[in-house]
C-alpha cells in the first residue's frame, strides 16, 4: 500500500481533462465486453466465423465509431453528479448507434447474425455506461465521506421541494439526507425519494435514534411566520435549523431583500402629512446652531431640515460617538452644497465645563435641546441616569445659553411630561419646569427660551412600529401591552419641521404643542403593521392566521392614554397644527430644591433619592388606566 495515499484529494487533483480521458476508454471497454456478452448469449449460425474472429475484426471499429459517438456527444465530460435523465437518453442513443454500426459492419462482411444479437448488444452498451457511471459515482462519494465530516440532515417537508432536495443531496458528499418529517397524515409511513417519512410529534425521538445534526424546513407554501414558528420548536429541541431559500434568493433577483424595508412610517398615520413650509426660516439662515442630541431620531432631523435653512454654522453635539459619526457622515456632502460649517463635538450636556466652551468658541446663537433618555422602561429602570441627563442636563445648558447671551433656546418635550406616571415623563416635565422657571427671571431682550411637546414619532428608536416589524421578521408574536393603549403618533419629517417653525414663533416661556390628530390605538397599529407585511392576524376568528397578537400588560411607569394638554388654556398659533400654551410652573425656591437635591442623589449615587426627587409630579394611574387584559393573552 502507498504510505499517507488519501484517496480524496488523489480524485480532486485529478484534471478534467484526465477525468475526460478515463471515461471515453472506460466507455470503449464497455463496448467491446458488451460485444463478448452478446455475442456468447446468443447461438451463431453454422456459417458464421467464430467469436474470436469477430472480435478481431469488429472490436477496434465499433470501439473506435462509440469513442467518435461519445466525443460527438460529450458525454464523458459530464461531472457524475450531473448523470442524469437526459444524460441517460443521450447514452441510450448512443447505444443504438453502436449497434447499428455492429449490423451495417456484418453486412459490410456478409456475416448473418441473429437480430436479437443487436438488440442485446444495445441494451448491454447502455446498461453498461449508465451503470459505470453510478457506480463511479457511489464509489466517489464513499471516498469523500470518509475522508470528510458528514452532516446527517432530516427534512422537514416531503413534498416536491422535499423530495427535490433529498435527490439533490444524493450526490453531495458533505450531507446525509436521513429521513422525512411532514405535518401531512397521507404522506406518514410512506417512503419517498428513498426516505421514510414521519410525523413531526416524535421529531426528537427520531433526531436522536437517527444521529441527525440538523433539520432543513423544505416547506415554501408556509409564510415565513409560520416556518419561523416551526424552527424556534425545533430550536427549543436542541437542534438546529436551516430554512431552504426561495427560488428568487437561489436565483440571486430577490437580494434577499427584507419585504418590510419598503414600508414608510406614514403609511400608519392614518392621516394626511403635515407639510409645513418653513417660512420663519430667517431666524435659522446664517446663525450658528447647536443641536443637542444630534445624532438622535429627532436631532439628526432637525439637522436635517436645518441646513434648508442655510445657518453659517451646525454644531451636532452628541453623547454617542457611533450616532455623531454617521449623523456627520450623512450631513456632509449636504452641508458642503448649501455652505454650512458642519462641527461635530462629542460631549454630554451634562458637562457644563464643555458646553460654556462651545457656546463660546462657535458663538451659537440658536439651541435646539433634544439630548433626552425618553424610553420609559429603561428610565424608570436608572432614575439616575434619568436625572441627571433629562433634568440636570436642561438645566446646565439652558443656564449656560442665558450667560452666553444666545438668540433662542428650544426645549425638545413629551406628551408624557403632561400629569406623567413614571420616571421618565416626571423628568421630562421637570425638564420643562426648569425652562419655564429660567425664561422668567430672563431680562428682557435676552433669550427666548421656549418648549415644544408632541407624542410619540414613527420610526424612531424605540417607537412602537420598528419593534412590530422587527416582530413580524422573527414570525410574531406582535406584542402590545393592552388591548385599549392609545398614543399620538406623528413621523419624524413633519415633527421636526413643527419644531423649527414653533421655535420662530416664541416670544419667551410659552409651551408650544403639536397638533397630533386623533390618537391611534397600538393594537389598531400592531394588526396594520402585520396585514402592511402581507400577513394574516392569528386570532380565535381565525386560527389558522400567520402572527397572533399578545398583550403583555402595561409596564411600570406606562399610562393608558397619553395627554397633550393639562388645562385645556391652549391657543391657536398662525399654523393649524401648533397650539401655544402658559403653563403654571414652581417657585423659585422650589427649583432650586430640587436642583439642590437631584445633585445630591447623583452625588451618593442613590436611586431611591432620585426617585424622591421627581415622585411629586407622578401621578397615580386612574382606574381606566388600569390593565384589564391578563399578560399574555392573546388576541
Amino acid at each position: 500500500m502507498i504510505p499517507n495515499f488519501e484517496p480524496d484529494r488523489f480524485i480532486q487533483s485529478l484534471r478534467r481533462r484526465r477525468k475526460y480521458q478515463f471515461f471515453l476508454i472506460v466507455d470503449a471497454v464497455i463496448v467491446v465486453l458488451s460485444l463478448v456478452l452478446s455475442l456468447l448469449l446468443i447461438p451463431l449460425p453454422e456459417t458464421a466465423p467464430g467469436i474470436a474472429d469477430i472480435m478481431l475484426v469488429a472490436a477496434p471499429v465499433l470501439a473506435a465509431f462509440s469513442m467518435a459517438l461519445l466525443a460527438l456527444s460529450g458525454l464523458p465530460a459530464l461531472r457524475l453528479a450531473e448523470f442524469d435523465g437526459a444524460a441517460i437518453l443521450r447514452a441510450g442513443a448512443i447505444a443504438c448507434a453502436v449497434a447499428l454500426g455492429g449490423a451495417l459492419l456484418t453486412a459490410l462482411f456478409d456475416v448473418a447474425l441473429p437480430p436479437a444479437g443487436f438488440l442485446i448488444f444495445a441494451m448491454t452498451v447502455w446498461l453498461g455506461i449508465s451503470v459505470a457511471r453510478v457506480v463511479a459515482l457511489q464509489i466517489v462519494l464513499a471516498i469523500y465521506r470518509r475522508g470528510a465530516v458528514v452532516q446527517r440532515v432530516l427534512i422537514y417537508g416531503a413534498g416536491v421541494t422535499g423530495s427535490q432536495l433529498a435527490q439533490a443531496f444524493r450526490s453531495h458528499h458533505e450531507i446525509d439526507a436521513v429521513a422525512f418529517v411532514d405535518d401531512n397524515p397521507a404522506l406518514q409511513g410512506v417512503t419517498i425519494a428513498g426516505l421514510p417519512v414521519y410525523t413531526p410529534l416524535h421529531i426528537a425521538e427520531i433526531a436522536k435514534r437517527k444521529h441527525i445534526d440538523r433539520v432543513l424546513l423544505a416547506v415554501p407554501s408556509l409564510s415565513p411566520p409560520k416556518q419561523a414558528r416551526i424552527a424556534r420548536r425545533l430550536q427549543r429541541l436542541g437542534l438546529e435549523v436551516e430554512a431552504l431559500p426561495s427560488f428568487s434568493q437561489i436565483i440571486g433577483s430577490d437580494g434577499l431583500v427584507d419585504r418590510l424595508e419598503t414600508l414608510r412610517p406614514k403609511m400608519f398615520l392614518n392621516r394626511d402629512e403635515v407639510k409645513a413650509p418653513l417660512e420663519s426660516a430667517a431666524i435659522y439662515t446664517g446663525k450658528s446652531v447647536m443641536v443637542s442630541g444630534a445624532g438622535g431620531s429627532i436631532g439628526s432631523e432637525l439637522c436635517r431640515q436645518l441646513l434648508e435653512c442655510r445657518p453659517r454654522k451646525m454644531v451636532l453635539f452628541e453623547l454617542s460617538e457611533i450616532a455623531l459619526f454617521t449623523v456627520q457622515q450623512e450631513l456632509a456632502g449636504t452641508a458642503r452644497e448649501q455652505g454650512v460649517e458642519l462641527v461635530p463635538v462629542l460631549g454630554s450636556v451634562t458637562d457644563g465645563r464643555q458646553v460654556r466652551l462651545v457656546l463660546a468658541e462657535h458663538q451659537v446663537e440658536v439651541v435646539l435641546h433634544a439630548a433626552a433618555y425618553k424610553h420609559v422602561d429603561l428610565v424608570q429602570r436608572n432614575p439616575l441616569a434619568g436625572l441627571a441627563n433629562n433634568v440636570l442636563g436642561t438645566h446646565i445648558l439652558a443656564t449656560a445659553v442665558v450667560e452666553a447671551g444666545a438668540e433662542r433656546f428650544i426645549l425638545i418635550s413629551s406628551d408624557k411630561a403632561v400629569r406623567p406616571c413614571g420616571v421618565m415623563g416626571a423628568t421630562k416635565r421637570l425638564a420643562e419646569l426648569i425652562v419655564q422657571d429660567i425664561a422668567s427671571r430672563v431680562e428682557e431682550g435676552g433669550t427666548t427660551l421656549s418648549m415644544v411637546r408632541f407624542g410619540n414619532v414613527l420610526g424612531s428608536s424605540g417607537s412602537v412600529v420598528p419593534i412590530f416589524q422587527e416582530q413580524v421578521r422573527r414570525g410574531g408574536p406582535v406584542t402590545v401591552t393592552h388591548p385599549h393603549v392609545t398614543r399620538y403618533f406623528m413621523t419624524i419629517q413633519e415633527a421636526a419641521r413643527l419644531v423649527l417653525r414653533a421655535g420662530a414663533m416664541a416670544k419667551g416661556g410659552e409651551v408650544f404643542v403639536l397638533d397630533m390628530g386623533d390618537p391611534v390605538r397600538i393594537v389598531d397599529l400592531a394588526r396594520q403593521t402585520i396585514e402592511t407585511a402581507g400577513y394574516t392576524v392569528q386570532s380565535e376568528a381565525n386560527p389558522q392566521g400567520d402572527i397572533a397578537i399578545e398583550f403583555i400588560g402595561l409596564r411600570d411607569g406606562e399610562k393608558l392614554h397619553e395627554e397633550l394638554f393639562f388645562n385645556g388654556s391652549e391657543r391657536p398659533t398662525a399654523h393649524s397644527k401648533i397650539f401655544r400654551t402658559r403653563e403654571a410652573g414652581l417657585s423659585e425656591f422650589e427649583m432650586a430644591d430640587i436642583i439642590r437635591r437631584s445633585r445630591e442623589a447623583l452625588a451618593a449615587g442613590n436611586s431611591a433619592a432620585a426617585f424622591a426627587v421627581v415622585s411629586r409630579l407622578i401621578k397615580t394611574p386612574a382606574a381606566t388606566d388600569t390593565p384589564q387584559a391578563a399578560p399574555a393573552q392573546r388576541v
